[in-house]
């Protein structure tokens, strides 16, 4: 009997018996430092343009890629986060793909997995157990219960833990104002998927800042000496994940943050990894290019020194007809789509901006539901601006439907690196306001910034606690809705001049960034009115076994 489904996987790719873990038979999990090879495979990193409510393909486009590109004889490993249990019970779904071009086990991978986000969440909530106790005993450092910025958090969407209250269980207290955040936006996932390897892990730990004592001085992790117990709750979460698509090709899953509210790329530990393993790396990166894409290159490449070789921007027809004014799911409409590519022209000047070359577009298909004019409009868009628009139809064919961009991609890896070029919208040694000022303008064309009372107070205390710490010298990670390219989510298509409003900031030291929250940007999702919960259920088929239903 074979030990996994994974053998020829495991056998191809010619890994060592002591670096694979078996969890089940269709997962495993690798452990990077016993895989002493070069990383020498090239990154392709695929994002996309602003995204409808139901989203608009990366991660079937990345899995029919790399389907695709093995099929043309290279050999390709994907790299994708882990799915969170919040959006898959409220209204975006799970996160393998669709279709033919997908994970699996599917169901697996959506609950729980090798729960790696529920180590991430146990992590967390140790540190906010510690950090209540040494309140309670009035241990040293003497922190002051007003000043702590460290919340909870939990892997659901749950609005009413937004704001809460805790130490009301003792009669000593102190009773505090809290707060819960979804685990993907938890500073251990973005300290998970930004650390090198273990020792880096456990010393992004130590700089974690949870609040002051009574004499404004910032407090640590390693001051409440809770790092090192951190650090073995996610040891075993350090090592990625293999598992495959539905045509046996490898992919990593590992780190989970999402893109709006973090960095929204999977782990650089993983990602490494992947460039031992393969020729070609394909990895996305979470929402459109704004988002994701850019905190690939700001905030993982400077953690990792590590950029694309090549970028692929996702497109829709359908997404293309929202942007330019028809109605959600209408029918064919050159107009909109006409209209709608200026939203595809913003992205493609923030590329510009940031001295990248122009992407690869590849239109992912609805099968039968797009008109050919539409696409032709697309393709003549690409070429008027320097790329070129590829038609994929991996959800309905898998591999062989990706063929085309499959090729495209190579000649673009064969030519210049799109990386090389790149540069950065600011120096990290610029002051704050100047840093969020020159990333609006280059990524999301803004005018100019305007930052809220709050915001401004937040901005001060950050900046005396950082200088504290000697480390005033980190990036920022810009959290706004992924719905328009503005920070007001009603916003279509390329947006007027506008200035970003900043309504609060986070220092995120262990992580090696200042989150800047941007309009109303939640960091705990609610349940839409009708959750997708409600779908799911076990049903007992034919053979006697349970399966889960309803998953989208």
């Amino acid at each position: 009997m074979a030990r996994t489904e994974l053998d020829d996987i495991i056998a191809q790719l010619d890994l060592p018996d002591d670096a694979v873990d078996p969890r089940g038979r269709q997962v495993v999990k690798l452990d990077p430092d016993l895989i002493d090879r070069p990383e020498d495979g090239n990154v392709v990193l695929v994002t996309a343009m602003t995204p409808t409510p139901a989203g608009e393909g990366k991660t079937t486009t990345t899995i029919g890629l790399v389907d695709g590109l093995n099929r043309i004889g290279h050999k390709a490993i994907g790299a994708l986060r882990e799915p969170s249990l919040g959006p898959l019970f409220g209204m975006k779904g799970g996160a393998i793909g669709g279709g033919e071009s997908r994970v699996i086990p599917s169901d697996h991978i959506n609950m729980h997995f090798t729960g790696d986000l529920h180590a991430v969440t146990a992590a967390h909530n140790l540190l906010s157990a510690i950090v209540d106790n040494h309140l309670y005993f009035e241990n040293e450092p003497k922190m002051d219960a007003e000043g702590v910025t460290w919340g909870r958090v939990l892997d659901m969407n749950d609005r009413a833990l937004r704001k809460c209250e805790v130490g009301s269980a003792t009669k000593k207290g102190p009773i505090r104002k809290d707060r819960f955040d979804i685990t993907a936006a938890s500073e251990i996932m973005a300290v998970l998927c930004l650390a090198s390897d273990v020792d880096d892990l456990q010393a992004r730990l130590d700089r974690i800042i949870v609040g002051t004592d009574k004499e404004g001085r910032p407090v640590t992790a390693k001051d409440l000496e809770a790092s090192g117990a951190m650090a073995a709750i996610l040891l075993d979460a350090c090592r990625p994940n293999l598992v495959r698509t539905l045509e046996d090709n490898p992919v990593l899953v590992h780190g989970g943050p999402f893109a709006n509210i973090a960095q929204g790329t999977s782990s650089l530990m993983q990602t490494r990894l992947a460039r031992k393993l393969g020729d070609i790396v394909v990895t996305e990166a979470g929402f459109a290019f704004d988002l994701g894409g850019f905190k690939f290159l700001d905030l993982k490449g400077r953690a990792g020194k590590l950029l694309p070789d090549a970028v692929v921007l996702v497109v829709t027809v359908r997404a293309l007809r929202h942007h330019g004014g028809a109605a959600f799911e209408a029918g064919a409409n050159v107009a909109a789509v006409k209209a709608g590519l200026a939203n595809i022209d913003a992205h493609l000047g923030a590329m510009k901006r940031l001295g990248l070359q122009p992407p690869l577009i590849a239109i992912n298909m609805r099968q039968g539901d797009d008109d050919e004019a539409e696409l032709d409009a697309i393709k003549a868009f690409a070429q008027e601006h320097g790329s070129e628009a590829v038609c994929g139809n991996y959800f309905a064919e898998g591999g062989v439907g990706a063929e085309d961009l499959a090729k495209a991609l190579v000649q673009r890896l064969d030519g210049d690196s799109v990386s090389r070029s790149y540069a950065p919208p600011y120096d990290v040694t610029e002051p704050f306001k100047t840093k969020i000022e020159k990333a609006a303008a280059a990524v999301f064309g803004a005018t100019g910034v305007e930052l809220t009372d709050k915001a401004e107070a937040d901005l001060k205390q950050i900046e005396s606690l950082l200088q504290q710490t000697g480390a005033t010298d980190l990036p920022v990670c810009l959290a706004k809705t992924h719905l328009s390219i503005s920070d007001d989510k009603k916003v279509l298509g390329k947006p007027d001049p506008f200035v970003l409003k900043v309504t609060g900031l986070r220092v995120q030291a262990g992580a090696g960034f200042v989150s800047v929250l941007c309009g109303p940007i939640l960091t705990m999702p609610g349940l839409p009115k009708q959750p997708a919960a409600a779908g799911v259920g076990v049903v007992k088929g034919e053979d006697g076994a349970r399966r889960i239903v309803g998953l989208k």
